[in-house]
C-alpha cells in the first residue's frame, strides 16, 4: 500500500498555482493514502493573537473549497484537516476521504498559546475524543500537531488497532524534537507514524519548516520531505504493524490497583 505525504505552501488556495503545481507531484505518484499537512487551504491565522470572525469564515470558505478539491482527486484514503465553525471560535477537524467521501475523524484538544500559534484564540474543542477510524483498507488514528507531544493518546491508538497514526503540522524550523516525539509514538503504539507540514515564510513573522517525515512501527526513520521532494511515498506493510504490536512494549498491559 503507497502512501504518500507533503510539504505544502504556507498560503496555498484551492485556484493557485501552488496547489496546481502541488496536485501534479502527488499524482504522479499514484498514492493508495495521501497525508496532508494541518488545515492545508488559507492563511495561517493563529499568528494574529486576536480572533477575527471575519478572517474565520474566510478560513472556512479556504477549508471548504479545498475539501472540494481533495475530494477530485482519484486516490482511496486522503487523510488531512480543516478549519470549521464552532462554538463561538473556530474547531481544527481532522477527517478521512474515503474515495471522496467525508468521514469525521477527531477535533484539535491541545493548543499552544505563543508568538505565531495563538490557538487557544482561535480554536476551540466541540467533539471530545481520540478514536480511531477503520477504513476498507486501514485503520487510522490522528495526532494534529501539539497533539503528538502526548505520547498517552499514541499508544491509545496503538490499543484500539490502529495501523497508522498520521500527524498534519504546522510547525517552524526546529524539527528535532517533532521526530523524536514521531519515532516514540512509533515504538509505544507499533503503527507507522506519518506527518505533513507547511513551507515558506508568513508575513515575515514565523517560517514554516516542511519536512513531512515518516517512522516505521519499530521507531524507525523512513523517509522525509524536502524543496527538492515536496511529495514522498513509501510502502506501508501491515505485517511490520503486525509484529511491532506483539511485541515489547505494545505488548505491555497496566495493572494498574492491583495487590500483591
Amino acid at each position: 500500500m503507497k502512501v504518500s505525504y507533503i510539504q505544502s505552501p504556507h498560503y496555498m488556495t484551492h485556484d493557485s498555482l501552488q496547489w496546481q503545481a502541488l496536485k501534479q507531484a502527488i499524482l504522479m505518484h499514484k498514492p493508495d493514502v495521501l497525508v496532508t499537512n494541518e488545515i492545508p487551504f488559507g492563511k495561517w491565522l493563529p499568528c494574529n493573537p486576536i480572533y477575527s470572525k471575519k478572517d474565520a469564515q474566510q478560513w472556512i470558505k479556504d477549508s471548504d473549497d479545498g475539501l472540494t478539491q481533495l475530494q477530485q482527486l482519484d486516490i482511496a484514503l486522503i487523510l488531512s484537516s480543516r478549519a470549521i465553525q464552532a462554538t463561538h471560535r473556530l474547531a481544527n477537524e481532522a477527517f478521512v476521504l474515503e474515495h471522496g467521501h467525508y468521514h469525521f475523524a477527531h477535533q484539535k484538544h491541545y493548543f499552544p498559546e505563543e508568538s505565531g500559534f495563538y490557538e487557544t484564540a482561535w480554536f476551540t474543542t466541540d467533539k471530545p475524543g481520540f478514536k480511531v477510524v477503520k477504513t476498507a483498507q486501514l485503520t487510522i488514528g490522528f495526532l494534529l500537531c501539539t497533539e503528538l507531544m502526548f505520547n498517552e493518546w499514541a499508544r491509545a491508538y496503538g490499543r484500539q488497532g490502529a495501523h497508522l497514526i498520521v500527524i498534519p503540522r504546522a510547525t517552524g524550523q526546529n524539527y528535532d524534537n517533532w521526530k523524536t516525539a514521531a519515532a516514540m509514538a512509533a515504538i509505544v503504539s507499533g503503527c507507522y507514524v506519518v506527518s505533513s507540514n507547511r513551507v515558506g515564510e508568513q508575513d515575515q513573522q514565523l517560517t514554516f519548516g516542511g519536512k513531512g517525515f515518516a517512522f516505521a512501527p519499530d521507531g524507525s526513520p523512513i523517509s522525509e520531505t524536502s524543496a527538492e521532494h515536496p511529495v514522498v511515498s513509501f510502502e506501508l506493510d501491515l505485517a511490520k504493524v503486525a509484529t511491532a504490536q506483539a511485541q515489547y512494549p505494545c505488548y505491555v498491559k497496566e495493572l494498574l490497583g492491583s495487590s500483591s
